[in-house]
């Protein structure tokens, strides 16, 4: 047993982590403070769960394409106790762990309906009612989402602690780490196995279906199975891994946060998600393959791209389809045309405009794009080389803006960076995630820190804003595992 506080470890180890250690050692003194109280004569689990950095593939994920993601050092860490009523009671810590804090309480009834877990579509509306209390469903939705997927009883309640030092808004996948650190401590709770991959899907399914944010799958997977200091290589077809890559020694990927909050359930990401898939139908069409509507949804029997548009090759694309594609069309247009998309988390509003050559080009040149960056960071690159993959950022980052999805300040951080060149150690960056502001990541050698600085101190300049930069990583919470804790 190791000592740590009030409390002793009885099985599992925080790894060394610095953040698990004073989350544990500060755990009576939170609980106090907070109004959380454990019990004396019960164990408390903590799992832990970091953001990410989206070095390639961002918004292709929904689209099928491979991804290569960085666990980041912030992690959000969940400490959870079964309780005797049959009540959930969730406070949430502010980052600094301060006296700050939210507090979310809910009867376990609520989930149910003579006797059956309630439908996605009821637990969505029960969080949305109250806006102050919408950010509780990325931890109580897992224990839905375990009820509806795999059957999970629970005749207990449970009490949650939740921190989190991944910030909001920033496009590091705050939200992925927190849903995949809750669910991980109610698994290990409720003597619930959960293989790595299966505990990143079914996170995917809170944010998707009780949040009622499309998100794709490639945060979840990072936040759960992400190796500290490589690369996660993800192929979204839905969530096939493929392993980690090492960064090569001399080079360094860093995050730059640009202050301009993004979101992905924001209208732009949801448009252009949507814009996609509308373009994805359209070319199913020309290809003469046959479409059911179904549901709300629409069916298609595609073999010969196995579902997913990123499958589609750059030169089929533009020798076959792109000069068919409309650069906009109108919602009402499409559905009378196409009946609807294939996309089972978002659905076409008649009322609206989508742009869709753009959208749907996107995934087609990333997927490639991607792929020839793993092939080319795969090896000790030459300098040759390292300014190649520079330029496949830089092309990401513009096909984001060409989508609609950049914004002024992380089109600045990428200027800058451009402007320093490979003469100053940066070989490229891009917008990460969901777009529309967030975070830059940019590839570098390991030794331009102060080249790093510099874009900094230029952003804050013209911007007066001091930008957060991301730069060491860490495990994921499949390898940090969990933590059994008495007092």
């Amino acid at each position: 047993m190791i000592e740590t506080g009030n409390f002793r470890i009885v099985r599992g180890s925080t790894q060394r982590l610095n953040d698990a250690e004073e989350f544990i050692a500060q755990l009576s003194d939170l609980q106090r403070r907070c109004g959380v109280v454990f019990d004396a004569a019960r164990p408390v689990y903590v799992a832990r769960a970091p953001g990410r950095l989206d070095l390639m593939g961002g918004i292709a994920d929904y689209s099928g394409s491979l991804v290569l993601q960085m666990p980041i050092a912030e992690a959000a860490l969940a400490a959870l106790q079964r309780d005797p009523a049959p009540v959930i009671t969730i406070v949430s810590l502010d980052e600094e762990g301060t006296d700050a804090h939210r507090h979310f309480s809910m009867p376990l009834a609520d989930f149910y309906n003579d006797g059956q877990p309630v439908s996605y579509e009821t637990a969505r509306d029960y969080f949305r009612h109250d806006p102050l209390q919408q950010w509780a469903a990325y931890v109580a939705g897992a224990l839905l989402v375990l009820m509806r997927e795999r059957e999970a009883g629970f005749d207990e309640g449970a009490r949650i602690l939740i921190t989190s030092r991944v910030p909001e808004g920033k496009g590091v996948s705050s939200s992925a780490a927190l849903e995949v650190a809750s669910m991980q401590a109610i698994a290990a709770a409720f003597d619930i196995e959960l293989a790595p991959r299966e505990l990143a899907l079914l996170c995917q399914k809170v944010e998707n279906l009780v949040v009622g944010a499309p998100c794709g799958v490639m945060d979840q997977m990072t936040a759960a199975c992400g190796e500290a200091g490589r690369l996660l290589e993800l192929l979204c077809q839905p969530a096939q891994l493929l392993g980690t890559a090492p960064i090569p020694g001399d080079l360094a990927v860093w995050g730059i946060d640009s202050g301009v909050e993004h979101s992905v359930s924001g209208a732009d990401y949801s448009s252009v998600r949507v814009g996609a898939f509308m373009g994805y139908r359209m070319i199913c069409e020309l290809a003469g393959l046959r479409a059911r509507p179904k549901a709300g949804l629409v069916e298609v029997d595609d073999t010969r791209w196995r579902g997913y548009l990123a499958n589609l090759t750059p030169s089929e694309f533009e020798q076959f389809f792109a000069h068919h594609l409309p650069e906009r069309i109108s919602g009402a247009e499409f559905l009378a045309r196409f009946q609807g998309i294939t996309d089972p988390v978002t659905s076409v509003d008649p009322q609206r405009e989508y742009a869709v050559k753009a959208p749907t080009a996107h995934p087609v040149y990333e997927h490639f794009r991607v792929r020839a960056f793993a092939e080319l960071l795969s090896d000790d690159p030459s300098e040759r080389q390292r300014e190649l993959l520079g330029e496949l950022m830089y092309q990401s980052h513009a096909s984001y803006s060409a989508c609609g999805l950049g914004s002024e300040g992380t089109d600045l951080l990428v200027n800058l960076t451009r402007k320093i060149g490979p003469g100053g150690g940066l070989y490229g960056a891009k917008i990460t995630g969901g777009g529309s502001g967030g975070t830059v990541a940019i590839l570098g050698h390991a030794g331009a820190e102060q080249s790093v600085k510099q874009v900094v101190m230029e952003y804050e300049e013209q911007t007066g804003y001091k930008p957060q930069v991301f730069h060491n990583s860490s495990l994921g919470a499949a390898a940090f595992g969990w933590v059994e804790l008495w007092q």
